[in-house]
């Protein structure tokens, strides 16, 4: 059995039909982090990161991450 962590930014980006350019004027949060995180390139995501994008978008942890559990 191992653990996923699935990253559903690009789908939150895709249903709201926004651009990484649209997220990063908003939160302030740099474009190479969002283009970063789009891509699922990133291993770690600051807590500041994290609370300004479900600031942003309105919706908890859970609708950016999902955890997994895959046998």
């Amino acid at each position: 059995m191992f653990k996923i962590l699935v990253n559903k930014f690009s789908a939150q980006l895709g249903a709201r039909r926004l651009k990484i350019t649209d997220v990063a004027r908003a939160t302030g949060i740099s474009r190479t982090t969002l283009t970063n995180l789009y891509y699922d390139r990133n291993t770690t995501i600051s807590l500041e990161t994290l609370d300004k994008l479900c600031d942003y978008f309105n919706c908890s942890v859970n609708d950016l991450f999902e955890y997994r559990k895959e046998e």
